[in-house]
């Protein structure tokens, strides 16, 4: 009888720390998502706002380039 309740006892502990694990668990997934959020997020917009803005500058840089080579030579 003793070993029935030792057994019922070890299991309900396995399943409490089960339940635990998966607790701490998604804690821990939402801290992560929560650095992401703040840390990852505000850089990958200003780095496609960079990206952006070079590929744009790059073609009218491009073109002044070649109106100042156009009023140098005239």
């Amino acid at each position: 009888m003793i070993s029935l309740a030792a057994l019922f006892l070890f299991g309900w502990f396995f399943f409490k720390s089960v339940g635990l694990a998966f607790r701490v668990a998604w804690c821990a997934a939402k801290v992560v998502a929560a650095v992401l959020f703040v840390v990852a997020l505000p850089l990958m917009v200003v780095g496609l706002l960079i990206g952006s803005i070079i590929k744009l500058a790059l073609p009218l840089l491009l073109i002044a380039a070649a109106f100042y080579l156009l009023k140098s030579c005239a």
